[in-house]
């Protein structure tokens, strides 16, 4: 059965457990070598220790004299001495070693015991001496473990380091977390940015960009609901007079026609003002913000417009026309730069007189697509020009009813797709010319 234990979720929680581990071996590794150096120098000390110990002897008998006598102490050695006759002359009280000598180094087991023997010959005697390596091994471990002590001992503490500095540094996460988490649903204000590290401060930076556009939609959406109030009141004012009027009756045929003819126009423009509302509130929102802008021919979207705009203008006999050149490609939102057209052709149908022209001119310019429309209608006094583009601003001496909302819209779509909207007196119809200059693709 094979058990897999879930990752840490938690940023810090997986720095801590890869660094501790990543201490532990470290530290392992450290204590094997430590202990395994340790072993090695004591067992060359060691081996040191009975050459020393030989060469002492090499011209003297311990004192005691005769074999058997002679007493190691507490160093675990056996000693002993031939003369150059082969006579022993001296032998360790407890030595079991057989009576032979092998000259330098040798390991021997006598009784079950491990020896570890060194001999010398010299012109007058040879001096063998060993140790019992089991008690040998034994304080060489000791040794070794006392070499290992302080690996094991900083090993905590390290951990203990680096979990303090771990939590200290990733402290601006957790802050950043419980201010959002403290915050009300409607708090969008932006995340402070100070004192943070650079792995956190582009996160923090999407953050607020995100709270702005979110802060924006919302306030977008209040004013449509304000404006959508303010502007909805009078006219079904009105249409719930003319319906009461139409319900005490009129007193003949025509009266009750023109009635109803009233009532009919009335519903038009609520229609109408409810679409611009709409057309506006969609804008204000950021209209195809979730899809990405994409490559275009204006040229295409001005045909699909003008197209829909001609029953219109044949029905008040405009002249309605196209100067085009063969293509104009730039990057967008098509369906928000056809309602900029629209409603920049509406504008010109109904201002314009009957019997008037309107002329639609799109071309290149010096990296730009220029998109303009002229009428002969009455134009707009050059004092009126910045308001009109306000929302439902209407200029005085403005002839044809509206709602003051299709230039709005038209601005909106302009600056969402970094362009630049002119109002001026046309040069050819005399009338107004609006001129929209976008980044060409």
């Amino acid at each position: 059965m094979n058990l897999h234990l879930p990752a840490p979720r938690s940023l810090q929680d997986r720095l801590m457990v890869l660094l501790l581990a990543c201490v532990v071996l470290a530290a392992a590794a450290l204590a094997m070598g430590a202990y395994r150096n340790a072993l090695q120098e004591a067992d060359a000390i060691n081996d040191l220790h009975l050459q020393q110990v030989a060469n002492s002897l090499r011209h003297t008998v311990p004192l005691g004299g005769m074999a058997g006598e002679g007493d190691d102490g507490d160093l675990d050695l056996q000693v002993q001495i031939w003369g150059s006759d082969g006579v022993q002359l001296y032998r360790s009280a407890r030595s079991g070693l057989p009576q032979r000598a092998v000259l330098g180094f040798s390991d021997m087991t006598v009784e079950g015991t491990r020896y570890r023997v060194y001999s010398i010959q010299t012109p007058l005697q040879t001096v063998q001496i060993a140790q019992d390596m089991d008690a040998r091994q034994e304080r060489a471990r000791a040794q070794a473990l006392r070499a290992t002590l302080p690996v094991v001992l900083v090993a905590p503490v390290l951990m203990l380091a680096m979990g303090a500095i771990i939590s200290r540094t990733l402290a601006p996460v957790e802050r950043m977390r419980r201010q959002v988490a403290g915050r009300a649903a409607d708090d969008l204000r932006p995340l402070p940015e100070d004192h943070l590290p650079d792995e956190v401060l582009p996160l923090v930076q999407e953050l607020n960009l995100l709270f702005g556009r979110v802060r924006g939609a919302f306030d977008a959406q209040r004013q449509f609901v304000a404006d959508a109030a303010h502007e909805l009141r009078s006219p079904l004012t009105a249409l719930k007079l003319q319906v009461q009027g139409l319900q005490r009756g009129p007193t003949d045929a025509a009266a009750q026609e023109a009635a109803t003819a009233r009532l009919a126009q009335g519903i038009d423009r609520a229609i109408a003002l409810v679409g611009q509302l709409l057309q506006l509130a969609r804008q204000d929102a950021g209209e195809g913000a979730a899809s990405p802008a994409v490559r275009i021919d204006l040229r295409d979207v001005v045909q699909t417009v003008v197209a829909d705009a001609l029953p219109l203008a044949a029905a008040r006999q405009i002249d309605l026309g196209v100067v085009a050149s063969d293509s104009a490609p730039l990057t967008g939102h098509a369906e928000s730069l056809q309602t900029l057209l629209r409603n920049l052709l509406d504008n010109a149908i109904k201002f314009a007189p009957p019997g008037g022209r309107i002329d639609v001119e799109l071309r290149q310019s010096a990296g730009e697509v220029l998109l303009a429309v002229d009428d002969n209608g009455p134009g707009i006094a050059q004092e009126f020009r910045a308001r009109v583009l306000d929302r439902f601003f209407r200029a005085p001496d403005a002839q044809a009813p509206g709602s003051g909302l299709g230039l709005a819209i038209v601005r909106a779509v302009a600056e969402r797709h970094g362009g630049r909207l002119a109002l001026l007196a046309s040069p050819t119809l005399g009338g107004l010319r609006v001129e929209l200059r976008l980044p060409g693709a």
